[in-house]
């Protein structure tokens, strides 16, 4: 009886996940088609999609020194059956810059001793290729630059074939600009920079290039010296290389249901329906929206069945712990700690209406980094925001799942808890009544109250549609729902709808929040004339056929909140 294939949770090594029987999902069928195109390739991913791993199987596919472990490690898959010409053909020269150190000692001696590094290895692996004593002399080549010019001399007279694999080609210069500022990230990219020149040096050398990263910051500001690449991010042909689609996921749970890993009587179709809100609905080319289906972030669907597996359930956490980092590393990618004015609101129509209209920039230099205008593609290449449609020549760009969700929510309230701590924990223990006793009045007046005291960033949060993304942020700390902003109820928007998270907790109370703002300056008669507005509004929201639905069967308070100023004036639950 075969043994059943281990979950390749946190796992990169193609060969691993091949010689040690853990379950793959086949990508292999890109093979053809990727040597179809230009041969010096550019695609750029989301962190957690998979590029590491597709890396690997380039590798174990194109390297000479593999090439008669073909079938053991392919044979199963979709090339095994139709290799193409090129399948063990190239030595590969593999390169991951995420190794390198940034910020201690001499950026250049930090760079320059890593690929010297990988170059000692190559020589190593590929010595019998060449003659006695390559390695030896590779070693003895000073610099990483000599060391190519020694290795592009042997190459040719020996008519070898290579073959540069990049993994995170722009994790090393993302670190430096960061971390080090714009003046040293330019230095390094531009002129004779160090960083700028390897890359001309690849240029002509290797027949082969496929390079991955999460940022085409890196890759504009290369392109003076590096001016053949072809980058395939956004082609529709690529759109689901990377990710499982959904035939991906639910092949892979019933493997596990048939091999007893997953009960008898567990529903794969619930499982698929759980997972979808929060890992699926990436789209990366928009001639794909109407062709192909939409993708699941990857490590989040083996994380999810790893604990589905253990636990007999789903993970109290739908999100992964271990993303944090990857949120951090994003936060300042993305240069969050320094938005002006701008792009902080453009971060906050995107957290309030959850999508944004724009131009798809393919590519921009580091110095347009700041620039709103491309802060939303910058937001779509680091997995913020995924194409769900268009709009004459523009793209309607989209909050994709609730997982990232929740990391704009966390955003806005890292940006209100910095102004002014209020204790959360005590905010959650509230929360828990509102969810099974239906005591929703200290929760909502304790937000209110945050939001009065919050006097440093008052001036900026005031309006309508500023308390609601308050309120949101504060709301997304709450376990027990999904917190669903403008959600279309009977042709109108409702502000805040609470919907409860029945699949992890027994909530009994689900709300909908509409809320009220006005100037201090507003009289009387026409707050009485906004109130009555709100009433019927909210009356109107609650009978939608959609409500029935979401609110599963909890009972539903529909409460309106009105604030003149900063004031909370007046807050009733209406029937």
């Amino acid at each position: 009886m075969e043994e059943v294939k281990e979950i390749p949770y946190g796992v990169s090594n193609f060969v691993e996940v091949a010689e040690q029987n853990m379950y793959y999902v086949d990508k292999t069928m890109y093979l053809p088609l990727l040597e179809k195109q230009p041969r010096y390739l550019f695609f750029i991913r989301p962190r957690r999609f998979g590029k590491s791993i597709f890396l690997s199987m380039l590798r174990a596919y194109y390297d000479i020194t593999q090439k008669e472990k073909f079938q053991k490690r392919f044979g199963s898959l979709w090339i095994g059956s139709q290799p193409t010409s090129l399948q063990g053909q190239f030595q590969i020269l593999h390169l991951d810059f995420s190794r390198i150190g940034g910020i201690e000692g001499t950026l250049a001696q930090n760079f320059d001793d890593y690929c010297c590094g990988g170059l000692d290895d190559f020589a190593s692996i590929y010595e019998s290729y060449y003659y006695p004593g390559f390695a030896q002399e590779m070693q003895k080549q000073e610099g990483s630059a000599n060391k190519l010019n020694f290795l592009d001399r042997k190459a040719r007279n020996n008519a070898s074939r290579l073959y540069l694999i990049i993994d995170e080609y722009d994790n090393f210069t993302n670190v430096v600009l960061n971390e080090q500022g714009d003046e040293v990230y330019h230095a390094l990219t531009h002129a004779s920079g160090f960083y700028r020149e390897i890359f001309k040096k690849f240029k002509g050398m290797f027949e082969r290039i496929f390079m991955t990263g999460v940022s085409p910051v890196t890759l504009d500001d290369l392109t003076s010296g590096f001016n053949i690449g072809w980058n395939i991010s956004t082609d529709f042909q690529f759109n689901m290389m990377l990710g499982f689609s959904e035939t991906d996921v639910r092949t892979m749970l019933q493997y596990y249901k048939d091999a007893g890993q997953l009960s008898a009587d567990a529903d794969i179709e619930a499982m698929i329906l759980e997972m979808k809100p929060w890992y699926d609905n990436y789209c990366f080319a928009k001639e794909s929206l109407t062709r192909d289906p939409k993708m699941f972030n990857c490590d989040m669907v083996l994380y999810y069945l790893r604990n589905y597996i253990t636990l007999g359930k789903a993970p109290e956490q739908m999100i992964d712990p271990n993303t944090r980092t990857d949120y951090n590393k994003m936060k300042k990618l993305i240069r969050l700690d320094r938005l002006d004015g701008d792009r902080k609101g453009v971060l906050r129509r995107i957290t309030d209406e959850g999508q944004i209209v724009t131009n798809l920039i393919t590519t921009f230099p580091a110095t347009e980094i700041a620039n709103p205008e491309i802060f939303p593609s910058l937001l779509f290449y680091y997995g913020m925001l995924t194409i769900t449609g268009t709009r004459g020549n523009y793209v309607v760009l989209s909050i994709p799942n609730n997982n990232v969700r929740k990391q704009y929510y966390e955003f806005l309230l890292e940006e209100y808890q910095e102004k002014r701590y209020i204790n959360l924990n005590n905010l959650g223990l509230m929360f828990y009544d509102m969810a099974y006793d239906g005591r929703w009045h200290e929760a909502l007046e304790f937000i209110a109250h945050a939001y009065k005291d919050n006097s440093s960033v008052r001036s900026s949060i005031e309006g309508e549609r500023n308390i609601q993304g308050f309120f949101t942020a504060y709301l997304s700390v709450n376990a027990y729902y999904l917190i669903a902003p403008e959600v279309e109820l009977n042709h109108g928007y409702c502000d805040l709808f609470l919907m409860p998270d029945l699949l992890h907790y027994e909530a009994k109370h689900s709300y909908i929040l509409e809320l009220k703002y006005l100037s201090s300056k507003e009289t009387d008669a026409k707050a009485k004339v906004q109130w009555q507005e709100a009433t019927v509004q909210i009356k109107e929201y609650a009978a939608a056929p959609k409500v029935r639905q979401l609110v599963q069967g909890t009972e539903l308070h529909c409460i309106v909140m009105q604030f003149r100023g900063c004031e909370l004036e007046r807050m009733e639950e209406i029937f």
